[in-house]
């Protein structure tokens, strides 16, 4: 098969690399139907992040299952899948609690790298989740985007407590925090500012339900959230970056008694412990238990409520994944489809 490799920062390539198999019972084989690259996949691109010689890549997926091990129960060969970027057997405590990103067993969900034809996910059973049938080809996009960047901005929503009469901000304009709009909007937030200092972003936006547009950044945009909230902050912000700038903007943003949700990938963040201990600000993240969320979101797909997959706005074939690479390294793309 073919499927994107890094072998060092900025050097990502398309090879022939041996098909996946079966190699647990429980594991799934599945043909993919559209890939991605995640915001968080430029962190070893850029070389924050080490990189191991050759890696495969790519964690985000959906298509159709080509083959189960022997026991496989509720996944079957033919179906349309969708599944976390973690494994998980979604029958532990810490899954039942509702937080499959920790579970006991947990493991990558597209074990042999999510950028290539075809992936093995370990834990099929309690990992993917089957669509009602084949979906039409414009819904790949949306129900790709539930695998991670959707229910990553949607654990942000929860987290920071969104909901109805609450002002919620959100810091980042990516993928995840365009979504954590959409989320918000979806939760019944009352007012929604997104924080984007880029047009097109912003439209985008916009039309996820977002109320008010904020450009400034760090103290400044921490004074423009205080402005528009008579003095206090925001009930509910989400983090979707991963700075320490990212997250001490989110924390100085929210009202006491408020809650940041936070589910940039941390690097290098630092809390002051004195400051957060008097704001009364509550904070709750991590990786998103996307699979928690994963049959709702794909119920809302389906029906065609909400539209997630137009934060796409460059779709190249496989083959093209290091473009790809670039155009969301250097922001000339918000997220970047990878059509199989």
């Amino acid at each position: 098969m073919r499927g994107a490799v890094m072998h060092a920062p900025g050097d990502v390539r398309v090879e022939t690399r041996d098909d996946p198999a079966i190699v647990a019972p429980t594991d799934a084989i599945v043909r993919l139907s559209a890939t991605c690259v995640c915001g968080s996949d430029l962190w070893p691109y850029r070389g924050i992040d080490p990189v191991e010689s050759p890696t495969p890549m790519g964690h985000e997926y959906a298509g159709i299952v080509e083959a189960v091990g022997d026991e496989v129960r509720t996944i079957e060969p033919g179906q349309f899948v969708v599944g976390s970027f973690f494994a998980s057997d979604n029958t532990c405590e810490i899954c039942r609690a509702g937080y499959q990103t920790s579970c006991v067993q947990r493991q990558p969900g597209a074990a042999t790298g999510g950028q290539a034809e075809y992936t093995r996910v370990p834990l099929a059973d309690g990992t993917l989740v089957a669509t009602p049938d084949v979906p039409a080809d414009d819904l790949v996009p949306s129900l790709l985007a539930a695998s991670d960047v959707l229910g990553t901005g949607w654990f942000g929503a929860v987290a920071a407590e969104a909901g109805p009469g609450r002002t919620v901000a959100v810091v980042g304009d990516g993928a995840v925090g365009l979504l954590a709009v959409l989320a918000a909007t979806q939760l019944g937030a009352g007012r929604v500012i997104a924080m984007s200092r880029h047009e097109p972003r912003q439209e985008l936006a916009l039309e996820y339900g977002a109320t008010d547009i904020v450009t400034e950044r760090g103290d400044d945009g921490v004074a423009r959230i205080k402005e528009l909230t008579g003095g206090l902050g925001a009930h509910s912000v989400v983090e979707a970056v991963g700075t320490q700038e990212s997250m001490m903007q989110a924390i100085r943003s929210t009202r006491p008694g408020g809650h940041v949700g936070y589910v940039g990938v941390a690097h290098d963040v630092q809390l002051p412990g004195e400051e957060l201990f008097f704001s009364h600000v509550h904070l709750h993240g991590g990786p998103a238990p996307v699979r928690r969320f994963l049959p709702e979101l794909i119920d809302l797909i389906w029906n065609r409520r909400i539209d997630p997959g137009k934060v796409f706005d460059l779709e190249l074939p496989l083959d093209d994944a290091a473009e790809a690479y670039r155009a969301m390294d250097e922001r000339r793309a918000i997220k970047a489809l990878l059509r199989v």
